[in-house]
């Protein structure tokens, strides 16, 4: 996957050059963005966990919300080698993701419409798209639009540090990614997996799916989960031919 990234820049690099005044300092940090190590996208997780929590309204410990996640995710502090930490936003949207830090964020709106195995299951699933390597690519191309816009710069072969305002529409990018059909197919392989690994019931997997479906149905397809996480009924079919 990064080889293609890199051959995409290293092409675009190429079709440029002769082009007068090309701006070779983009050039340059498209090229690092393609090449960024493991340890630059968790600091750039970092930042964006950092961001994203001061302007959300986080439960605190004490609210229902957290309680129950709190509850639902015990002992689950380590996940195939990924350290994990939990907070619920609380708004009425229906959403959940992870980062490759650790994070998971889980929106209050998706929790009123699900049981606790249904939470684990999308739980499963997000953190799937971060061991699968597909949350990855999106921080590779995210950042690699902003260094496209000059938004961010790089010293030493570093990540530099993204302004508020970059920062902030490199965050809603990574959060309202759009991951292909076999992303999804391998994340939720992943997430059955991840429910039996736990001694959790896989089968909440179906009834995620069938609440996607009634709720897709309710919007007409225009809600923003179903922008993200295409083909419900077809995710549904790939879950039971895995239990």
């Amino acid at each position: 996957m990064k080889k293609t990234l890199l051959a995409a820049v290293t092409a675009s690099v190429l079709l440029t050059g002769c082009v007068e005044n090309i701006d070779m300092t983009a050039a340059t940090d498209l090229y690092k963005a393609a090449t960024i190590s493991d340890q630059e996208v968790i600091a750039l997780a970092d930042q964006s966990a950092k961001q994203l929590d001061a302007n959300n309204n986080v439960a605190p410990a004490s609210n229902k919300y957290a309680k129950r996640l709190a509850r639902i995710t015990q002992g689950l502090n380590n996940e195939d080698g990924l350290e994990l930490n939990f907070k619920v936003y609380l708004t009425d949207e229906m959403n959940a993701f992870a980062m490759p830090n650790g994070t998971v964020r889980v929106y209050s709106g998706l929790m009123d419409k699900l049981t606790d195995d249904e939470v684990r299951f999308v739980i499963g699933h997000e953190v799937g798209h971060v061991k699968l390597g597909h949350t990855r690519k999106e921080y590779q191309l995210a950042y690699a639009a902003s260094a496209a816009r000059k938004g961010a710069s790089a010293a030493g072969g570093t990540v530099g540090m993204l302004s508020d305002s970059q920062l902030g529409d490199f965050t809603h990018k990574l959060v309202s990614a759009q991951f292909s059909q076999s992303q999804e197919s391998a994340s939720d392989t992943y997430a059955v997996k991840f429910m039996k690994r736990h001694g959790w019931d896989a089968s909440a997997g179906i009834g995620v799916m069938k609440q996607f479906q009634a709720m897709e149905a309710a919007s007409g397809g225009s809600h923003s989960v179903f922008s993200s996480h295409p083909a419900s009924k077809d995710r549904e079919e790939h879950i039971r031919d895995l239990l």
